[in-house]
């Protein structure tokens, strides 16, 4: 086992303001000080420990912060109010006009939106590349490349990539490694790994109940100090806050995630298996029939397993569509985008969470018109989720 992540979590002693086993809940958009000369210094960012406005800081962000900064082993956190919001404020924080990414093409459809749409209009140019493709990463470097963007497994097609190589890459030509590791919190550990950021949507699994939206950026002291600044921090400027009742929520789930990683990855080794076996064309990386199965092996912390996430080809969109339909009604789980949940969710890619990518995009980078996307839930009986897939192959 590289690294222990759960560990980290339950070593942090967070409690509540009256001794509450519980951090307490500041439910307060403000707050106050006893000189005006306190206050002065606090929003210019030089006290710690005094909080000033919640779009700023507030207290239960702090707390969940801190804990995502020990899951991930970087100096500190910020939390945000999306997945895409820590996307966007992370990336604008170090790109500015003249600069230029280098992104994987396969990734989720709002960030690749968000790259080929949005990041032009500011003059920030954007290179997409097979990300597993080491030379083909080291070709698109410029002088002007500020950061690699890439997701440790990539969304839909559960590529892995390579980041302590992609981190030599960007570190050589002056860049920063920046990567998204929603797929695979507990599972890999990118800042040990040599990522200098790493971002989340803590809306899959770390809360892991599908009942909030939120974000995060794990990094250096002075990255977050940046993001934070009351002048140029964009985290700050583009007020992408969250809410501290969904923060505290968000921070109790966090203390069951190892046990949910664990029992997520088994159920969808048992499921890729035997699905595997019945000559179904799948992807996951814990087969070794997986392109990179050995590298997520050599990078992984391996008491954590190889993920919820399955990639089914069922050829068409027509037949994912009629599969999908058959699954939810025999209650295998619901068809529904997003991942990470307690119950099994499944949808076609291309005509969902990818649909922003061109459709000759998806057919150049492999994402075929019926591919679905499995996020395994926590059943307990997996035989009989079997019994009810076969079912619906039949």
């Amino acid at each position: 086992m590289k690294s222990d992540p759960a560990k980290r979590i339950y070593d942090i002693q967070q409690f509540g303001e009256f001794g509450g086993v519980n951090p307490s809940i500041t439910d307060s958009s403000t707050y106050t000080f006893l000189e005006g000369e306190t206050m002065e210094e606090t929003f210019l960012g030089h006290l710690e420990g005094c909080f000033l406005y919640s779009r700023h800081w507030n207290p239960s962000n702090k707390y969940l912060a801190d804990a995502l900064a020990a899951m991930e082993n970087t100096e500190a956190a910020w939390v945000t109010s999306s997945g895409m919001a820590a996307i966007t404020c992370a990336l604008l924080q170090l790109c500015s006009s003249g600069d230029h990414i280098v992104t994987s093409v396969t990734t989720y459809g709002g960030t690749y939106a968000f790259l080929k749409n949005w990041l032009p209009r500011y003059n920030i140019e954007v290179s997409f590349v097979d990300i597993t493709n080491l030379e083909q990463v080291q070709n698109a470097m410029r002088p002007n490349t500020k950061v690699i963007y890439t997701e440790t497994v990539t969304n839909p097609l559960l590529q892995v990539s390579d980041i302590p190589e992609l981190a030599k890459i960007a570190h050589a030509a002056g860049a920063k490694l920046m990567v998204d590791n929603t797929f695979t919190p507990m599972i890999f550990t990118p800042a040990e790994l040599g990522a200098d950021f790493v971002v989340y949507s803590m809306t899959k699994f770390i809360n892991g109940k599908n009942d909030c939206v939120a974000g995060a950026i794990c990094g250096s002291k002075e990255f977050i100090a940046k993001l934070s600044n009351v002048n140029d921090g964009t985290a700050m400027l583009l007020g992408p806050v969250l809410d501290p009742l969904r923060s505290s929520s968000i921070l109790k789930n966090i203390h069951t995630l190892h046990l949910r990683m664990k029992q997520h990855s088994a159920n969808a080794m048992y499921l890729a298996q035997k699905l595997e076996e019945m000559g179904l064309s799948l992807k996951y990386p814990g087969l070794k029939s997986h392109p990179q199965h050995e590298l997520h092996t050599q990078l992984m912390n391996q008491r954590f397993g190889y993920g919820g996430l399955l990639a089914i080809d069922f050829g068409t969109e027509k037949n994912a569509n009629q599969i999908m339909f058959k699954l939810q009604q025999a209650n295998v789980g619901y068809l529904a985008v997003s991942l990470g949940y307690f119950r099994t969710l499944f949808s076609c890619s291309g005509h969902s969470t990818s649909s922003e990518v061109p459709v000759e995009v998806q057919k150049e980078m492999g994402l075929s018109d019926g591919l679905v996307r499995l996020s395994v839930g926590l059943d307990e009986d997996m035989e009989e989720v079997l019994e009810r897939i076969k079912s619906c192959l039949a």
